[in-house]
């Protein structure tokens, strides 16, 4: 039996002594960044790696993935934890679908989706569209940060729901069964009194003469009056959507702040947006 079993078997039962030095507050938020970073990046992270990794007991990160499950933000499995799964009901399936978008560049849009989250700052107020893209930035939303959340989507805000530390407020309008979304005139009068910082927004085609674009109008009316009502407006598509008018539009090319796409989106797909003083990000 190495040291480090030797030290995690004589450890007092957590449950009746007090925390050591290493679970002091800010030290255990420290580690819960850093357990929620590596599980956002592969998918899945063991005790035994997460121990050696950041220095800390086996007992020590089993308490700390056992805190984060208890806020939904991972699911424990024997030996570690995973990425908490999408939670949507899909009543059926076709090639415009959630579920067959989630499985399309599904690594890229995760990227995307981090590297949209890391730049929501404390407090901010920001809006969701629906899509799958826009799904992966609230699957990295930062810790305790008084972030409020405005969502259109039914699957986003039950991904949320155990998340104490958020404050979402989801439109009313009329279910599009397929896509989880609320749409309609009672979904955009519910916007009508709201200050958004931030709008991230999910769209089928993005082309720099027509802007960001989507199939269906409804969806296109109640994203706009999300992009109407932010201050910062950030567009989170892959690489595929380039070049793509989907008939709808959202929001033309100059009310973007900032475009958010992979590393498949080329540096010819990109220089238009960039001539037009966007910045533009590839994750």
């Amino acid at each position: 039996m190495n040291a480090r079993k030797r030290a995690d078997r004589n450890l007092p039962d957590v449950s009746t002594s007090p925390p050591a030095a290493a679970d002091s507050p800010d030290k255990q938020q420290v580690r819960l960044n850093a357990i929620l970073t590596a599980l956002q990046h592969s998918g899945s992270v063991s005790v035994e790696s997460l121990s050696q990794n950041l220095d800390v007991s086996l007992v020590t990160i089993r308490r700390d993935l056992d805190s984060l499950e208890g806020q939904g933000l991972l699911r424990r499995t024997h030996g570690g934890a995973v990425s908490i799964e999408p939670l949507f009901y899909e009543p059926f399936r076709n090639d415009r679908s959630f579920q067959a978008q989630v499985e399309k560049f599904a690594d890229e849009k995760r990227r995307i989706g981090r590297a949209a989250a890391a730049l929501i700052e404390d407090g901010e107020i920001i809006a969701i569209t629906p899509g799958t893209t826009a799904t992966e930035v609230i699957r990295g939303l930062p810790l305790n940060r008084k972030i409020t959340v405005v969502t259109s989507t039914v699957n986003v805000a039950m991904e949320l729901s155990k998340r104490k530390d958020l404050d979402v407020f989801v439109t009313g309008g009329h279910l599009r069964g397929d896509w989880f979304s609320l749409v309609g005139p009672t979904a955009v009068q519910s916007l009508s009194h709201l200050l958004i910082r931030t709008v991230f927004i999910g769209a089928d085609g993005v082309d720099p003469k027509w802007g960001l674009s989507c199939y269906n109008p409804d969806e296109a009316r109640l994203n706009s009056s999300m992009a109407k009502h932010a201050q910062r407006k950030i567009a989170v598509v892959d690489h595929s959507k380039f070049g793509v008018v989907a008939g709808w539009r959202i929001c033309p090319t100059s009310d973007i702040d900032t475009l958010i796409t992979d590393s498949g989106a080329t540096d010819e797909m990109i220089a238009p947006f960039e001539r037009g003083q966007i910045k533009v990000i590839r994750a």
